[in-house]
C-alpha cells in the first residue's frame, strides 16, 4: 500500500523551481522530498509527501492528528533508511514486513 504523509520542512535548497529541494522531518525520520509542486511551501511548513515528492501544504494540526493515526498502527516504524518500506528481522526471531513489490523469504 502506498500512503502519502505529512512531513515538517526543515531545509529547503534551489533557487529554481523545479529542482527545489527540502529536508524534511517526519516524526524523527528526516528524508528529503522534492518540492517543485508546493513552490509555496517555507521552512516550518508542513506538506504531504509521496514517493519523495511533496504534493500539497497541510495545516499541523492536521499533520499531528495524521502522526497519532500512524503511530497508532505502527507505520513510521517502515519508514527506515532504504526507503523501501522494510522492517529487518528481529534477534528475537520475530516477523520482518516487506514491501509489497518483494517476495517474502
Amino acid at each position: 500500500m502506498c500512503l502519502a504523509i505529512p512531513g515538517k520542512v526543515e531545509t529547503i535548497t534551489g533557487a529554481d523551481p523545479l529542482t527545489r529541494m527540502g529536508r524534511v522531518n517526519f516524526g524523527g525520520v528526516i528524508k528529503e522530498a522534492c518540492l517543485a509542486c508546493v513552490p509555496e511551501a517555507r521552512v516550518g511548513d508542513y506538506v504531504i509527501v509521496h514517493v519523495g515528492f511533496a504534493l500539497s501544504k497541510v495545516e499541523e494540526e492536521e499533520a499531528q492528528k495524521i502522526f497519532a493515526y500512524l503511530k497508532q498502527m505502527d507505520e513510521l516504524a517502515d519508514l527506515n533508511e532504504d526507503g523501501r518500506g522494510e522492517r529487518s528481522r528481529e534477534p528475537d526471531g520475530g516477523s520482518s514486513v516487506a514491501s509489497p513489490h518483494q517476495s517474502s523469504p
